[in-house]
């Protein structure tokens, strides 16, 4: 059954770490899809170039580009045949054109959609490089347009898929191609309105593309490989001694990512889930490691404690001034202004005439959110908090976690402890 192979920046992050990739893609044993994003820095570098073009500093926009440019020819040079080479250059020339048409192409245009058409860009060209190798290397591969299947609306920078159109594109483009024996290269991130302008998916939106199309083959699993041995139980950058993670469900991972955990996004995991699809997360350094697999157990998975620990984080006490109640009416409301200001609440307590929530600590946003808030309510605030959350605690963990801290609030669960602490 078809495999579904998802590799990031950091895989092809050099033409040696593409070259090592050529083992593992040689010995799947079933038909492959390839979804690959753009290498390294290239969608920083990208941005910069968004940034100035707005700004109308056309010299430094033209500097970033030709950077870009001389970056990818010189990495296709290094890992591509002469003769390789010489097929690839006029698909790498197209798209470095549609580079400079989507950079003077920003008259009466949003800061948005000026991103979407340029950073878009860095997808198609380590693709275009990355399908060129494997041909050179004597694989079958056909590279494929994400653009030609993933279908959008035109909500720039986080566009909402259509399932519908999108499903059957792949069934009509790609799945013929693997019918016929051949590895498909396409690129994550990247979909486009009906009217052919390029969108982006949002963040991780290369897993979600990988998930979309294992989903609608159907895939037997999708693989997402990362510069790590599986999933943790905890940040290793903030913690010592972190467990691996072998085998966790679908519903565990999303409550990790709802909590904050750097792990898979749950817009990946929807698709998967919905159609029974295991989620395998590998490391292309260490092949022959398992890993972690994500997906619908059917018996219970014993788990280590799994810990997130979200640092500057600003507690808001928001007190009616009219000593109205926190009723669901309230609430409601409440909800509505932290949306209206793209604030994700981490944390809520209500009592009879207040509300606690603690959000991430973005001055630019909360400063306007109190101003809205003081209108109607008193609000105390609290910066430069941690939030921490377990899952499958004991309090042997908590006390350790704990020590030398100030616990300024607590809310429990069976399963799930949430502290703020000083």
């Amino acid at each position: 059954m078809t495999q579904v192979y998802k590799f990031g920046g950091a895989s092809i992050a050099s033409p040696g770490r593409m070259r090592a990739l050529l083992p593992i893609i040689r010995s799947a044993q079933d038909p492959l899809v390839i979804v690959v994003s753009a290498y390294g820095k290239t969608t920083n570098a990208l941005e910069e170039i968004v940034w100035t073009v707005i700004k109308n500093d056309r010299q430094a926009a033209m500097a970033y580009a030709q950077k870009i440019e001389q970056a990818h020819w010189d990495y296709a040079r290094e890992v591509l045949s002469p003769e390789a080479f010489a097929l690839c250059e006029p698909a790498l020339n197209g798209f470095f054109t549609e580079l400079h048409w989507a950079m003077d192409d920003i008259e009466g245009r949003s800061l948005d959609f000026v991103y979407d058409q340029v950073v878009g860009i860095g997808e198609l060209l380590s693709t275009t490089i990355f399908a060129a190798f494997l041909n050179d290397s004597g694989l079958p591969v056909v590279w494929q347009d994400a653009r030609d299947i993933i279908r959008t609306d035109d909500c720039y920078r986080d566009a909402r898929v259509d399932e519908l159109i999108t499903g059957q594109q792949i069934k009509e483009k790609i799945a013929p191609l693997i019918k016929a024996g051949k590895i498909v290269v396409t690129q994550g991130f990247i979909g486009s309105t009906d009217y052919n302008a390029t969108t982006t998916l949002g963040r991780e939106g290369s897993d979600y593309s990988g998930a979309l199309l294992a989903a609608m083959l159907p895939a037997g699993s999708l693989s997402i490989w990362k510069d790590v041995e599986g999933l943790m139980n905890a940040d290793p950058r903030q913690f010592k001694n972190v467990q691996k993670i072998p085998e966790i469900t679908f519903h565990e991972v999303i409550e990790m990512a709802f909590y904050g955990a750097q792990v898979i996004h749950p817009k990946t995991i929807k698709p998967l889930h919905n159609a029974g699809i295991p989620l395998k997360v590998k490391c292309f350094l260490k092949p022959e490691v398992p890993g972690t697999l994500i997906h619908q157990a059917e018996a219970e998975i014993p788990y280590p404690p799994l810990i997130v620990l979200k640092e500057e984080q600003t507690l808001l006490q928001i007190t009616s001034r009219d000593f109205s109640f926190i009723n669901e009416g309230n609430l409601s409301r409440l909800y509505q202004v932290f949306n209206s200001h793209q604030l994700k609440i981490n944390m809520i307590q209500n009592a009879a005439i207040s509300v606690v929530v603690v959000v991430n600590n973005i001055p630019n946003r909360i400063s306007p959110l109190i101003e809205t808030l003081e209108k109607d309510y008193k609000v105390l605030r609290n910066d430069h908090q941690q939030l921490l959350t377990v899952r499958h605690y004991n309090d042997g963990l908590l006390n350790q976690l704990t020590k030398d801290k100030k616990i300024i609030l607590t809310q429990k669960t069976r399963q799930t402890i949430q502290m703020v602490l000083e």
